[in-house]
């Protein structure tokens, strides 16, 4: 990858994957381009007709031929008016649509990446490359690289048609086009580095607001509201003095490049008066003249801007595609469906580790048959929730094989085995909007009768139509309007209306009152009835008629058998059981 991210090079390559977003819209990206050369090829023709006028029908007193050149000019107004109209409008309309398509294609990408992505990139970065460097892009679009290509036309015609009517004052004006070139080849360095500091600042800005807005609860409950508030104050004045160097960029470069454009003017007028005394130049060639300084300045002023603009469009696509180009996914090649399995699961030898070498499940090996339930339990860190993430394949193991129904779970189509495992966390995610959405999940072909059904069967129907719209009760994010144990059991109709061979269950029951419990533990049963059952639990009151326990330490399996077993063995399980009722 070459240096476009910090803003040496123009890099190729990257215009080349931008090109490759337009191309479902090539037709309307090369109107546009020929929209803005049309444009670009019209504007001398205003100066080159008052010109004319002036010349031939204003100093002769030919008033029928001035009027009919006066119908000219409103002709050529109307003319460039509607190309402008055109090329802003369909720049902006292939600028939204593209950057529509961009957008869905990297929600697509991120809702694929595995969990370990997650783990290490913050949130708010996220919704930066997501929201803020894909809107940069439609500015690409709608002055980046057709509106250079109109500009540099623009800049070439002009100059030739102000060659062909006085070449001398042309070189006047030409005259003054190096410092033109070193104030906008400042301003472009700078602006650049300005603007890679301002995208680094709104990417720190959002992941910290996003972070602490979820977290409030923690900052509010130890009372660091101003402690945060300063951290906030710096990360924000951070943002704000980046953006006033851009400002400052900006404020400096236009004067600058009017004071030169205005010299240039001064020149032309005061060398073009000597000619007209000398009757060497018409009055018209002057007028035309100072019309082309403006077409002449104006491109060379833009191409600054629409250059940076590209720049920053190169920048926000080179971080884009990073997130486009990842291969952190759980690779889906398997086309095994899942339909027909019976809930056979064996784990051989299997070593897992978030951090290289650093191993959270260490040579795992344990069989469940179809309809058993087997709980696994341990200490904080034992590697039990591993286990979970490793059954639906949210992570893949580095050594040993997960089978279920003795095929190996990366033969599976990844959808269609997940479909087939429900999980029940400790801590329910509900999302901010209905029930009976935060149930079926969008899913078609789960009705409303099958969700009742479910409700009804885990017994919690009842308490969703005492809410206001029943199951069309609109949740706030994360379920905060309901209680933890409410949240629990929805959680269960989820899991129960997708009708799923496997069903896990990780700390249900840890965090809820007793009353909520046994409404709980009776949802449990419903669920667990027939299906094949993975149980993490620290109440181990809740697992005494597991068909096998497994006591976990440090991603080992140390000890396995019935809760009477292990109760004889007088081990971890035994101590951890002696210890809670101890407690009681």
């Amino acid at each position: 990858m070459k240096e476009s991210a910090s803003g040496k090079i123009v890099d190729l390559y990257i215009i080349r994957r931008i090109y490759g977003f337009i191309k479902p819209y090539r037709l309307k990206f090369w109107l546009l381009v020929f929209l803005i050369l049309c444009t670009a090829g019209v504007s001398p023709g205003i100066p080159l007709l008052i010109r004319y006028t002036l010349d031939h029908y204003v100093s002769a007193d030919k008033l029928q031929e001035l009027i009919q050149m006066f119908y000219y000019m409103i002709a050529v107004l109307f003319l460039q008016t509607g190309l402008q109209f055109s090329t802003s409008y369909l720049a902006g309309f292939l600028g939204q649509t593209v950057i529509r398509d961009i957008r869905v294609q990297l929600y697509s990408k991120i809702v694929h990446l595995k969990l370990s992505f997650f783990d290490a990139t913050p949130i708010g970065r996220l919704v930066t490359r997501t929201v803020s460097d894909i809107e940069t892009l439609n500015d690409v679009f709608s002055e980046g690289l057709a509106s250079i290509a109109g500009d540099l036309l623009q800049l070439f015609l002009v100059i030739g048609v102000m060659f062909y009517t006085d070449w001398r004052l042309t070189l006047v004006i030409l005259v003054t086009v190096p410092f033109m070139i070193i104030s906008t080849y400042v301003f472009k360095e700078y602006i650049k580095k300005s603007f890679n500091e301002v995208r680094l600042a709104v990417a720190n800005l959002n992941s910290f607001v996003q972070e602490h807005i979820s977290g409030m609860f923690i900052v509010q409950l130890f009372h660091a509201e101003k402690r945060e508030m300063q951290k906030f104050n710096h990360i924000n004045e951070e943002h704000r003095d980046a953006n006033i160097r851009g400002i400052l960029a900006y404020s400096l470069y236009f004067p600058v490049a009017d004071v030169i454009a205005a010299v240039g003017s001064g020149l032309v007028v005061w060398l073009a008066s000597t000619y007209i005394l000398k009757e060497e130049i018409s009055v018209g060639t002057l007028t035309a003249f100072i019309m082309f300084i403006n077409l002449f300045y104006r491109p060379i002023r833009m191409l600054a801007d629409r250059f940076n603009t590209l720049q920053m469009g190169i920048v926000s696509t080179e971080r884009i595609l990073t997130l486009l180009d990842s291969e952190e996914y759980i690779q889906n090649n398997g086309t095994v469906s899942a339909d027909q399995v019976k809930g056979h699961i064996e784990f051989t030898k299997v070593w897992f580790a978030y951090l290289e070498n650093e191993w959270v499940v260490r040579d795992v090996s344990f069989e469940v048959k179809p309809g058993q339930t087997v709980a696994i339990v341990g200490a904080t860190g034992a590697g039990k929730s591993s286990i979970i993430g490793l059954l639906g394949r949210m992570y893949d193991c580095q050594q040993g094989q997960i089978q279920i129904d003795g095929i190996s779970l990366p033969a599976y189509e990844i959808g269609s085995l997940r479909n087939h495992i429900s999980v029940v966390l400790q801590d329910v995610f509900l999302f901010s909007s209905s029930i009976a959405y935060n149930i079926h999940l969008g899913d078609s072909l789960i009705s409303q009768e099958k969700i009742e059904e479910a409700a009804k069967m885990v017994g919690v129907h009842e308490f969703i139509m005492s809410l206001p719209g029943g199951y069309g009760y609109e949740v706030m994010e994360r379920g905060a309007t309901l209680s933890v144990g409410q949240r629990q059991l929805i959680s269960f109709v989820r899991a129960l209306v997708h009708d799923p061979k496997i069903i896990v269950l990780d700390e249900a029951t840890s965090s809820v009152d007793s009353e909520s419990e046994l409404l709980i533990q009776s949802a449990i049963s419903t669920l667990m009835k027939g299906r094949t059952s993975v149980v993490i639990a620290h109440r181990l009151s809740t697992i005494r008629n597991a068909d096998q326990i497994l006591v976990m330490d440090k991603g080992e399996i140390k000890e396995r058998g019935s809760h009477d077993e292990l109760l004889i063995k007088n081990g971890l399980y035994s101590a951890l059981y002696h210890l809670q009722f101890s407690r009681n």
